[in-house]
């Protein structure tokens, strides 16, 4: 068999599974069903394959030191790491991807995995990609359709056609049907012929190419123009923003799949879940006798089927049943898990509110660490900083604000105006507003410090960069 080529799109923002998961830090960066994060898992789950490339990521410009470093946790070195400079959905995306794999082998098999799925059963899904390529070998575009268990009315559903005589295992796709109602799900179910809409794909990059060409010429136009003008950042393939921008936003089965007539569809039974909102995670969770799953700091009382998280301290439940209870630094959420489907409506309600808790969490990690707000007052704020070794933060100044450092451990080398100064444990230094200042970690541990801001404006946005390692404007 020819390598196949994951493409990983790690695009989303997970409202559903807020608080956890925020604008700066998606539920596909976070460790939700084991001990790393949904993409890792996804891209983890493809080693044993033996005919499997290394994989292209597709991600958001704000994500992609995370996602490096996440590759480089377990020992990934991706082909490519593409940064959209705004989301434009999933067809130019994998158009971009097609036209990248393209270039180098015309006959490319790409096999398209969202970054922020589970799969139980990992040899099933091998089995289901050894299927799916022989069918995209022979110039199908094939969608993995996923046993439907349940009449879930969270899904889109698949209609298989006859079954492709040169494709074993793959049938065509008679329909793609919208979100159903119970009823009409419940029949779905029943019928055995209708499968949930996956979102996984594989198909040859130049069939892929070729259908959008017909169906979609301006997406494949604004593709290619927004990665001819691609720039090199680092390790990232940066995509031209004024030309994706221009690109039509649209979903890959609206732009191609729903219209091609070389749609087809591999079954799979491979304990599938896209984890779209927390009863999902309840539902793979290992659970207590009384039906509760939970991680963290939990005590439980006379309570049953609930599902919860805690992340900074002890969450205490005495009897109540079928909650969900999310605790974060900044915020606690508690709902009914029959309504967990609508914790995008609180989060449209912060964003209309024009507050932050949907953007960032108290922790918020950058390419040379971390930092976390710990107190603030009225001319003041203190935050924790970790720096790693070897990195640096940009040679900046502030307007507004004023600051001292004091570090807890590890070693920090300080840039302020024209001196340079060490620093070890339980030293500290002054930084004057509108002096250009550099904090660096030259050590061989993680450097942590104390930072305590003061001024009439402490936002974030009161940074001049003047030299920058990581190329942030």
């Amino acid at each position: 068999m020819t390598t196949i080529h994951p493409v990983i799109l790690s695009g989303g923002s997970g409202t559903r599974l807020w608080p956890l998961s925020r604008a700066a830090l998606p539920k596909q960066l976070l460790p939700l069903a084991s001990d790393f994060s949904l993409l890792q898992d996804t891209v983890s789950r493809l080693s044993g394959f033996s005919e499997m490339g290394a994989p292209l990521m597709v991600c958001n410009v704000e994500h992609r030191f995370m996602i490096a470093e996440q590759m480089r946790q377990i020992n990934t070195a991706p082909r490519a790491i593409v940064l959209e400079p705004m989301g434009r959905n999933t067809a130019p995306a994998i158009a971009v991807a097609a036209l990248m794999l393209s270039r180098d082998d015309p006959d490319a098999l790409m096999l398209v995995l969202p970054a922020d799925h589970l799969i139980g059963d990992v040899d099933a899904f091998h089995a289901a990609i050894r299927t799916a390529a022989v069918a995209a070998q022979k110039g199908y575009l094939v969608t993995f359709g996923i046993v439907a268990a349940t009449p879930e009315t969270g899904y889109g559903y698949i209609c298989k056609g006859a079954s492709l005589a040169d494709a074993p295992g793959a049938h065509q796709v008679a329909a793609f049907v919208e979100k159903p109602d119970l009823a009409t799900a419940q029949q779905y179910v029943e019928s055995g012929e209708y499968f949930w809409n996956s979102g996984m794909f594989l198909f040859r990059a130049t069939d892929f190419l070729n259908e959008l060409q017909n169906l979609r010429p301006d997406i494949l136009e604004a593709s290619r123009a927004a990665l001819d003008a691609a720039t090199l950042d680092l390790d990232f393939v940066r995509l031209d923003p004024a030309a994706f921008e221009a690109c039509p936003s649209d979903s890959v089965d609206y732009a191609v799949m729903e219209h091609t007539r070389r749609a087809a569809v591999v079954p799979a039974d491979m304990a599938w879940n896209d984890i779209g909102a927390w009863t999902a995670l309840w539902e793979v969770a290992a659970k207590d006798e009384q039906g509760n799953a939970s991680r963290g700091d939990v005590m439980l009382e006379n309570a049953h089927n609930n599902f919860i998280r805690a992340e900074t301290r002890m969450v205490a439940m005495l009897g109540v049943s079928d909650l969900v209870v999310v605790e974060t630094a900044d915020v606690v959420l508690v709902a009914h898990k029959d309504q967990v489907q609508d914790v995008k409506k609180l989060v449209d309600r912060l964003k209309a509110e024009k507050r932050c808790e949907h953007l960032v969490h108290k922790q918020v990690y950058r390419p040379w660490g971390w930092y976390e707000g710990i107190d603030e007052g009225e001319r003041f704020q203190v935050k924790r900083i970790m720096v790693k070794p070897g990195e640096k933060l940009s040679l900046q100044m502030h307007h507004h604000r004023a600051e001292h450092w004091i570090v807890v451990s590890g070693t920090a080398r300080v840039t302020c105006g024209d001196s340079l100064t060490l620093l070890s444990e339980n030293q500290s230094t002054y930084i004057p507003l509108g002096t250009s200042h550099r904090l660096e970690n030259p050590g061989k541990i993680d450097l942590h410090m104390i930072e305590v801001q003061s001024g009439t404006y402490l936002g974030e946005d009161d940074i001049v960069r003047f030299e920058d390692i990581y190329q942030r404007t």
